[in-house]
């Protein structure tokens, strides 16, 4: 019989435990959304996947078996030697699919029949989902976030990183979302995660948290095209709001050092969904900039025509207000009057 464990029982009883998740699905199902950390060896690759799903539709559940039978006995070895290889990093392998079914239970079940110790996810990644959507509310309900406000360039994602190295509990939004928030916020990341791994990150990062005191960035609902969960937006909006200030020289270069790395094209491809806000003419001019690497006179007039002015119309309330000119400055400023103000 199968060994299967539900996912509430490894979060209960096995933080503590050396265990990693192997996700079976093709690539495509992995790359789109998966339990953080997991590793990916698929059983079928995405054109095999599709083939078997065809055949089972249109022709019968028993051939498509048989062909995925095929598809998987050339890979066997292959995937062995990875699950081996795992094996003598982890003391325990929880496999996982879709739901629990054909392609976890085939492989646990070979891998049994051969004297190896391993564990199915019941429910598989859909059972997982089901937990954290039904259990990131109630994660978020006792926590009293703290909230870094401030114009773009600042340094409040570097301000949250510091915060973390020395630490303190931090909610990086940007970083669950693999996205800075604005037109130009995917420059230089790669593809954005999707909205259930987004909550997945969320949910990931609040578990391990050490207090219910917890810093985070103020966002906009959207960053990108994830959407922050109505419920974390409200606590957010609960939160103690503090201000981060910096000079203009300060501001250019953590935009450079964020968005300025063999970038040139993205930045490019950004600034021209900019038009319809700063006019072609400005456009054609900061990408002509760009070209030439002229990317300090792009990042200031950016700043003070387009973001600035979005920022500025808030009339929000801040209970402290700090300089971020030195990060390491700062972030030790900010841990002290948060020391202060809850002792």
């Amino acid at each position: 019989m199968l060994k299967t464990i539900k996912y509430e029982e490894i979060e209960n009883n096995w933080l503590d435990k050396n265990y990693v998740f192997i996700d079976v699905r093709s690539p495509s199902e992995y790359n789109s959304e998966t339990i953080p950390g997991a590793i990916n060896i698929p059983i079928f690759n995405d054109e095999e996947r599709s083939i078997i799903g065809t055949i089972y539709k249109q022709e019968s559940i028993e051939k498509a078996k048989k062909v995925g039978i095929d598809f998987v006995s050339k890979k066997l070895p292959t995937i062995y030697e990875k699950i081996m290889e795992l094996k003598r990093k982890y003391d325990n392998l929880i496999f996982f699919c879709a739901r629990g079914g054909m392609r976890s239970n085939s492989l646990v079940s070979f891998l049994e029949s051969i004297g190896i110790n391993v564990f199915k996810l019941d429910g598989g990644y859909k059972s997982y989902r089901k937990y954290i959507y039904t259990h990131l509310p109630d994660l978020i309900k006792n926590i009293q976030f703290i909230v870094l406000y401030g114009n773009t360039g600042t340094g409040k994602t570097l301000i949250l990183e510091n915060l973390k190295k020395k630490g303190m509990d931090i909610l990086d939004l940007e970083g669950c979302a693999n996205h800075r928030g604005s037109i130009l916020g995917s420059v230089g990341l790669g593809k954005q995660n999707s909205q259930k791994m987004f909550e997945s990150l969320l949910y990931e990062s609040l578990i391990k948290r050490k207090s219910n005191l917890v810093f985070i960035e103020g966002e906009s609902r959207r960053i990108g095209k994830d959407i922050i969960p109505e419920y974390l937006f409200k606590a957010m909006q609960k939160g103690i709001n503090i201000k981060v200030e910096a000079n203009i020289k300060t501001r250019i270069t953590n935009i450079l050092d964020s968005y300025v790395h063999d970038t040139d094209n993205e930045l490019i491809e950004s600034l021209d969904h900019l038009r319809k806000h700063l006019g072609d003419k400005n456009i054609d001019r900061y990408i002509n900039l760009v070209k030439n690497h002229q990317y300090n006179l792009v990042a200031e007039e950016l700043m003070i025509k387009y973001y600035d002015p979005m920022y500025e119309h808030n009339d929000r309330e801040y209970c402290k207000v700090f300089n971020s000119d030195d990060i390491e400055n700062v972030t030790n400023n900010i841990i002290q009057w948060v020391d202060e103000f809850y002792s």
